[in-house]
């Protein structure tokens, strides 16, 4: 790959996404949809069925972003929304005839603005420009057929546990505006899991896909309960799971369900009676990983925290 290469690619997708109107895409169809709209619109339009975590991998959508244009979605009647009756846990997407009239209309203004590019053309060109565009699918989408990313979970190296903070801090802002109070939480946990690291009862492990970071987890002691002392002293009762993270571009590829065991695995093995966590409900995604793992909701309770009103969950797995 040459910097010429690179380079060609850049210029052409700036072309086309001015060539298309992507970045004033309501204008340039003359609808107040933005092209990421209208993309989720056609989405269902087009399934036969479709749940919401479909959407967000089908369009490698951000879940908390694709929840809001969904929230926006249904308030502006276009589409509903109720349990899958293939699984509870998942969200099941559908038009209404307000929503259908509305993917229709973008879908005909969206074949009228390629139709009129192509008009500009001669027979023969016109066979030319789609035979490439042809090529171009062809080629670049064998990028989706490649192999799996390869995941592997390993201890923290230097650095790590600073990049759990930064990594925890940005993605919470981002999807659920936590402000710099949840940033300042996150260092705390780390800086005493630091200060009071003990390998027979405490671990962390960091996800990779194909050696980039993508995740995290920690297993502590729970409380301030000392470690027992000599060979024949019992372990400490409790286990928590803290801090579990998969940034929102690796979800789905298996990273936070490996996190979890490999933190219930070492809980077992380490002696413990129970592992417990705290998360919030807003967390949705997290939630489904703790209930395939075993775990049950023992408690919930409404606090302000974090910038934000949430409802705080305990969740605790018997061992």
């Amino acid at each position: 790959m040459t910097g010429h290469e690179v380079q060609e690619i850049r210029r052409f997708n700036r072309f086309y996404t001015n060539l298309i109107g992507a970045l004033d895409y309501g204008r340039h169809l003359y609808t107040p949809y933005t092209l990421t709209e209208a993309r989720v619109l056609y989405e269902i339009a087009h399934a036969q069925r479709v749940d919401a975590a479909d959407l967000r991998l089908s369009l490698s959508l951000d879940a908390g972003y694709l929840s809001r244009l969904l929230t926006r979605f249904e308030e502006r009647e276009l589409i509903t929304r109720g349990p899958s009756e293939q699984d509870a846990r998942r969200q099941r997407i559908a038009l209404t005839d307000r929503g259908r009239a509305t993917a229709d209309l973008l879908e005909g203004r969206s074949r009228d603005s390629a139709g009129t590019l192509l008009n500009r053309l001669s027979g023969p060109d016109r066979t030319r420009l789609t035979e490439s565009m042809a090529t171009i699918r062809e080629l670049l989408g064998k990028a989706g057929e490649r192999p799996e990313p390869a995941l592997r979970l390993r201890g923290p190296a230097p650095g790590d546990l600073g990049w759990m903070v930064q990594r925890n801090a940005v993605p919470y802002a981002r999807e659920y505006g936590f402000d710099l109070s949840y940033e300042a939480l996150v260092a705390r946990i780390v800086a005493e899991y630091a200060e009071r690291y003990d390998p027979r009862w405490d671990r962390t492990w960091i996800a990779e896909l194909d050696g980039e970071r993508v995740g995290a987890v920690m297993c502590v002691r729970d409380g301030l309960e000392a470690a027992p002392e000599g060979a024949g002293g019992a372990p400490p009762h409790t286990a928590r799971l803290r801090l579990l993270l998969v940034e929102p571009e690796a979800r789905g590829h298996g990273a936070g369900r490996a996190l979890v065991s490999a933190c219930v695995d070492f809980a077992r093995e380490a002696g413990y009676r129970e592992l417990v966590l705290w998360t919030n409900s807003v967390l949705s995604s997290a939630r489904v990983l703790y209930e395939r793992a075993g775990f049950e909701l023992t408690a919930e309770k409404p606090h302000h925290s974090f910038g934000q009103e949430l409802v705080g969950q305990d969740w605790r797995l018997p061992l």
